[in-house]
């Protein structure tokens, strides 16, 4: 896990030191603590230059672009594995963030036709692959999360990709003068030409979801999107290109197919992907929540490992209401593993919210964003890399959402809409739209509350990239709902793992996203995957990892009420030093700012514990809000 940073500069101006590449890496050191590397290169020109990554200096040569790479230590710890890497050629620079699970598998046949490797990273059989078979092939052949750059010196173009789901981010910046590329926004604060803005076109959009399907909240700044990559050359300029696109995967009828073929499926290809991602020359761990999706993956982990010495770290809360600690110490004491569990107290929540901000870079998009930050903390006290049970909700249809959406007129949701239909008849009405209903199932507030907060708020230019991605998707009404959530949904808790474990230098490792898990999901006909009627009652979503679940842990364990990942935010609204804080930065703050309507916010603060669930999550995201700009745009 490492950062990557660089830059182009789009006219003839040449970089003459590297003051400003230095301070992009150092903005990120978190990222990669263990090595540096720094590279001059000139695509006009066929050229580069390595450059020390530590003290800025004068640049000597013509070179138009230049970047660099923080590195965290993960497979090959010695310095064989510094990047950028270099082809034997000189042609070829690469930057790999991430792990590719698959990368030794190539490496036999790469060996017999000619290939010889100094290190055991993946990073230089990818380099390997791109020599081999070029970058769209190359690509393709990869499992494993990732953000690649390639700049192919040769063919005077570079290319910068994302893995298939999001689970590495990788952003740029670009206008009439500068090309940019980052892991972490925060980066392009370090170039004079980046001046942070608030994109209000995408607001409308981040009110209902907390987050965008496309671009940022800053003015200039896009992300990579999942399953794509760019490529820039000075000639054909910059271009956006798919290679992989969730549409792609068909759910197949149930043709005859047994319950317990579909658990052997799962088990298989899980248990596959665990053992592939527990490569490591680092110690390793899991982040067990308690839930199934968590124990799962332990339990799959645990078995795997020869060695032993694997360890499990929690979060746990004093309100038992939203603490799985029963079911931590469950699975870790079947297991027989050390389960490493830290509370989140109140006081640590407010002290950390802004520092958890500076690093998610954007409006904290759930209020256990911090649990997942003091998680992460915590964790590296123990291990570097951890895995997690993250993605298995959207393939497996595990939120309630997707049972009420199959079933949209017999359920609690469907009644809960009639009642709000009799105050406001567009709510109601947007049930009865299936595209509205199926987007707006993912929202955190009304379109209603969002009016509000935010005078200028436009729902349909909220939902219309959304809803536009739902009209294209294809298949059961089930199977489109894991494909829009795997687009929309998943990428946000992705981003949010990725941000608050590499802000202490932890690899966050996500085996229900393998591209073979995902492909074997869609061979599980949907009555295995969710039903409405069980033997172990309604409206069961999740169905068969809960059955498969059953087998190892029980089944009061598995058969529980969902719980989810849930913090007591409402009861941490009432910490002193909390109340101090709202009512003397963030109210104060969003009245000059003036974008969102301070006055529901002091309404709301009043009496936390009385406001709808809907005003909650407004609450927060106005909080949320105002700490980011206060954090980025006022700089």
């Amino acid at each position: 896990m490492c950062g990557i940073a660089g830059y182009i500069n789009l006219k003839s101006e040449m970089i003459r030191n590297t003051a400003p590449i230095i301070s992009m890496l150092q903005s990120q050191k978190h990222r990669g603590p263990d090595d540096s590397g720094v590279r001059a290169f000139s695509l006009s020109r066929g050229t580069s230059l390595e450059l020390d990554p530590i003290f800025p200096q004068a640049i000597s040569g013509n070179f138009e672009g230049i970047i660099g790479f923080n590195r965290l230590s993960i497979l090959d710890l010695s310095l064989n594995g510094h990047q950028p890497m270099i082809s034997p050629d000189g042609n070829i620079i690469l930057m790999l963030n991430g792990e590719i699970y698959n990368a030794f598998d190539f490496k036999p046949e790469l060996e017999r036709n000619g290939y010889r490797f100094r290190s055991t990273s993946d990073t230089e059989v990818v380099l390997s692959l791109y020599i081999k078979y070029g970058f769209e092939k190359m690509i393709l052949l990869l499992n494993g999360m990732f953000a690649i750059v390639v700049i192919d010196l040769g063919k005077r173009i570079t290319y910068i990709a994302r893995d298939r789901y999001g689970i590495k981010p990788i952003y740029y910046f670009h206008d009439n003068v500068t090309l940019a590329f980052s892991s972490e926004i925060k980066s392009f604060l370090c170039l004079e030409n980046f001046i942070p803005q608030l994109n209000l076109d995408n607001l409308d959009e981040f009110m209902l979801f907390r987050s965008n399907v496309e671009g940022t909240l800053y003015k200039g700044v896009n992300a990579v999107a999942p399953g794509s990559f760019i490529t820039f050359s000075h000639d054909a300029g910059l271009h956006q290109n798919y290679y992989y696109c969730v549409e792609s995967l068909k759910r197949e009828v149930n043709r005859g197919h047994k319950f317990e073929d579909s658990i052997s499926s799962l088990s298989n290809s899980l248990s596959s992907s665990v053992k592939s991602q527990l490569i490591s020359d680092v110690k390793l761990g899991c982040q067990l929540s308690g839930g199934i999706d968590s124990s799962l993956v332990t339990w799959f982990a645990n078995r795997s490992l020869e060695h032993g010495g694997f360890e499990a770290v929690s979060i746990v809360f004093e309100n038992s209401f939203y603490s799985e600690e029963e079911y931590i110490d469950k699975v870790a004491g079947q297991l027989g593993i050390v389960a490493h569990k830290f509370a989140l107290h109140s006081d640590y929540y407010f002290e950390n919210l802004e520092r958890a901000t500076w690093h998610f870079e954007a409006p904290l998009n759930h209020p256990n964003t911090v649990a997942i930050y003091l998680l992460s903390q915590r964790a590296k006290e123990y291990v570097t890399v951890l895995l997690s049970g993250e993605g298995a909700d959207e393939i497996f249809g595990g939120y309630p959402r997707y049972y009420d959406l199959s079933f949209p007129f017999l359920n609690r949701l469907f009644a809960e809409k009639i009642y709000e239909g009799f105050s406001n008849q567009s709510n109601i009405m947007d049930y009865f739209d299936p595209v509205l209903r199926s987007v707006l199932a993912s929202s955190f507030i009304s379109p209603l509350v969002a009016g509000q907060l935010y005078s200028n708020f436009n729902k349909f230019n909220a939902i219309d990239k959304r809803s536009q991605i739902y009209r294209s998707l294809t298949g059961s009404l089930f199977s489109r709902q894991v494909k829009y959530e795997m687009m929309t949904y998943l990428p946000d808790l992705l981003i949010r793992q990725d941000k608050m474990s590499m802000a202490h230098s932890i690899e966050n490792r996500v085996p229900f996203l393998d591209n073979t898990v995902v492909e074997d999901s869609f061979r599980i006909p949907e009555d295995h995957l969710i039903r409405r009627y069980s033997k172990e009652g309604l409206n069961t979503e999740k169905y068969l990892l809960k059955k498969s679940a059953e087998k190892i842990f029980g089944k009061e364990f598995s058969f529980r009420k969902k719980m989810g990942f849930g913090v007591p935010v409402r009861q941490f609204y009432s910490n002193r030093r909390f109340l101090e804080y709202i009512h003397d930065e963030i109210i104060p703050g969003t009245r000059i700012r003036g974008v969102l309507d301070s006055k529901y916010i002091e309404a709301w603060i009043k009496a936390p514990q009385n406001i709808s669930y809907h005003e909650s999550e407004a609450l927060w995201i106005s909080i949320a809000f105002e700490a980011w700009a206060k954090t980025f745009l006022d700089k």
